[in-house]
């Protein structure tokens, strides 16, 4: 287990952050940017200085101010992929990645560096250089080249931010697959709660150096601790089983009870994401439509107003949220306990393995 607590002052509010990641588990640090979430990975890493703080990792101390312990970055045993990958440029993929196996032999490294590749399907490239790869391709290398020295935690940096939105959907993927494998404690900074929700297995909103909520993603979604946190935790996201179904469709049996379609292919273990903005609530059952829709019967559990609008936490097996007009509300009467029917088109249902 990692376990971490830094307080330390920054441009304009002090960072102050207590929290554990468990083995095999990936927690997704989600805020705005300026909200301090790359200093906690560079304090895990040894690249900066806490004014107090511990770094723990098992049985073993990589930083404790007050015992005056603090092991260099090469000692702690970290892979990190930074924002833009920090590759170097006049290095060939497979020497990127080989670049940390210090202390072996030249045809170990260069062995050990091409199986990385291969695992990630991009061996054929091995001899490339940065600049003729694309943004997954550099996003496979940076990956392979942090897991080369088989570490005992991973920290990712803003890993999809430089990938252009062609590119980013199927690297999320490779990455939540990557996660699942390492078998390590994981730690991953984004400012796109969407992205938190589908590669965190817990997510904690951060602003201004703080946790202001930390949980899993539909939790924070459903229930926000604050009208920040509401309205950063944009997207819902439910977990289901996945199976085809009629007419091109995807059925999804919803954990906790509930059936989904959605346009989107796909098989077994699922998550499944909406936007808030897309769920209609009717009281009552949903009306028919045109077009594929879906109906959830739910209960209302919270009503946050953010301006004009109000987030409605709802509840059906799974806690989820929509988001519609102050006036809607009070023109369906809406209040805590009461019961809705959540719909939404097939079209605009997501689904990511998972």
């Amino acid at each position: 287990m990692l376990c971490v607590s830094a307080r330390t002052a920054l441009d304009g509010f002090t960072l102050d952050v207590d929290f554990e990641v468990q083995r095999g588990s990936c927690l997704a640090l989600a805020g705005p940017s300026g909200a301090g979430k790359s200093t906690i990975l560079r304090v895990i890493a040894g690249i900066a200085r806490p004014d107090h703080g511990r770094v723990l990792l098992d049985d073993r101390t990589w930083l404790d101010t007050t015992a005056r312990i603090d092991l260099p970055p090469e000692a702690r045993r970290v892979g990190y992929v930074f924002q833009h990958y920090a590759l170097f440029d006049h290095l060939s993929a497979w020497q990127n990645v080989a670049y940390p196996l210090r202390g072996m032999g030249a045809a170990e490294r260069r062995s050990r560096a091409i199986a990385l590749l291969d695992r990630f399907g991009i061996a054929a490239l091995a001899d490339a250089r940065p600049e003729r790869l694309s943004g997954g391709e550099r996003q496979r290398v940076a990956v392979a080249r942090a897991l080369a020295r088989e570490p005992d935690a991973l920290l990712l940096d803003e890993p999809l931010s430089a990938l252009d939105a062609r590119t980013r959907s199927g690297a999320a993927r490779e990455l939540l697959h990557t996660l699942a494998e390492a078998d390590v404690p994981s730690i991953l900074v984004t400012h796109d709660f969407t992205e938190a929700a589908l590669l965190g297995d817990s997510v904690a909103i951060i602003d201004a150096g703080r946790v202001i909520q930390r949980g899993a993603p539909e939790q924070l979604a459903a229930a926000p601790a604050s009208a920040f946190v509401a309205d950063f935790a944009g997207a819902v996201v439910l977990t289901g089983t996945a199976a085809p179904g009629e007419a091109g469709l995807t059925v999804v049996d919803l954990d906790g009870g509930g059936r989904l379609t959605s346009v989107d292919g796909a098989a077994g273990p699922v998550a499944v994401a909406v936007f808030p903005w897309e769920i209609t609530l009717v009281v009552g059952p949903p009306r028919a439509s045109g077009s594929a829709q879906n109906g959830i019967t739910a209960r209302i559990t919270s009503l946050t107003a953010i301006g004009n609008r109000v987030r409605v936490g709802l509840e059906a097996g799974q806690p989820f949220v929509a988001e519609i007009t102050s006036a809607s509300v009070e023109g369906l009467g809406l209040v805590v306990g009461g019961e809705v029917t959540a719909a939404f088109k097939a079209t605009a249902t997501r689904l990511v393995p998972r």
